[in-house]
């Protein structure tokens, strides 16, 4: 897909790479990581970690072949709540990168937009000069503590903000003007555009086209082949709906966030609260079963299995 529409840019998260480790065209990807992962040692639990964060880095470096930009590749979710967990874990893959010959400048390292892993972003990108993409995004504080971090780019999510609307509302369908996804990232682009936040705005996590032609002229979109695919079909002019112009302009007022008012704000805002934890569940659910995978592939054959 990556070598049919060319993209700047491409990410991964823990759910694509378990689909893409189960396909048998990059089994000798999995086989160089558990191979990785045995020869540092350690305990089992500590040979199937080095194993897993290899595998995202192989994954990456595949991806980067390909591509002339950055790839994303995601900390733990499971250690979205820790924030020296987070720094610790992203300097050691951005060393993993380093390892095959990939410097820091092609990468961006994906953290939960929780409190904790903003401000792991706010360390990483100040003392290391790593850039980070500060994803699971759904709430308006969560945007503004990213751009006071001072991150690389935030992922504000589209269809999972529509999803939850559809599953919690009286309205199954939204025109995309309406559409509740498209609504927030573009408050988000105006915040930024007109406070004069560096922070680039990647919206994420598209269900349709229309979402996608909604948000034109946002500073990048992270689309999926299928939806891609879709796109390529049509032949018509779109024209920007976000401006820089049009955001300086708008009625946004500056807000500051310290910890106890993000929270406070995060909070009032139900969807993104359960969309959040929902979000951070999935991910560490698929990092288990990633583990699993791997624990298998290192240690059942020992006993003859």
């Amino acid at each position: 897909a990556i070598d049919e529409y060319k993209p700047l840019d491409a990410t991964t998260n823990p759910s694509l790479i378990l689909a893409a480790a189960q396909m048998p065209a990059y089994q000798k990807l999995v086989d160089d990581a558990v191979a990785y992962g045995k020869k540092l040692g350690g305990s089992e639990e500590e040979q199937i970690k080095n194993a897993s964060d290899k595998l995202f880095v192989l994954f990456g470096a595949e991806i980067l072949k390909r591509i002339p930009g950055r790839v994303s590749t995601e900390v733990d979710a499971r250690l979205s709540f820790d924030k020296e967990g987070m720094i610790q874990r992203a300097r050691r893959l951005i060393d993993l990168y380093k390892e095959v010959g990939v410097g820091k400048d092609r990468i961006l390292i994906k953290l939960s937009s929780t409190w904790e892993g903003i401000q792991a972003g706010r360390v990483l990108e100040a003392e290391y000069g790593i850039h980070c993409n500060m994803t699971l995004l759904f709430s308006f504080a969560q945007a503004v503590a990213c751009a006071e971090a001072g991150v690389t780019l935030i992922s504000p999510f589209v269809g999972r903000i529509l999803d939850w609307y559809v599953a919690n509302g009286d309205k199954k369908s939204y025109e995309p003007s309406e559409d509740p996804g498209v609504k927030s990232v573009t408050k988000i682009y105006n915040y930024y555009k007109k406070f004069g936040y560096k922070t680039i705005v990647m919206g994420a996590s598209f269900r349709n086209t229309g979402q996608i032609k909604a948000l034109t002229g946002c500073d990048y979109l992270t689309i999926s082949p299928k939806l891609l695919a879709e796109l390529s079909k049509e032949h018509i002019k779109l024209t920007p709906t976000l401006s820089v112009k049009e955001a300086q302009a708008c009625d946004l007022e500056k807000i500051h966030l310290d910890e106890k008012a993000f929270r406070w704000h995060h909070n009032e805002d139900q969807m993104a609260v359960e969309k959040l934890s929902d979000g951070i569940r999935r991910f560490a659910a698929d990092a288990v079963k990633l583990e699993r995978m791997l624990k298998e592939r290192m240690f059942s054959t020992e006993n003859g299995k």
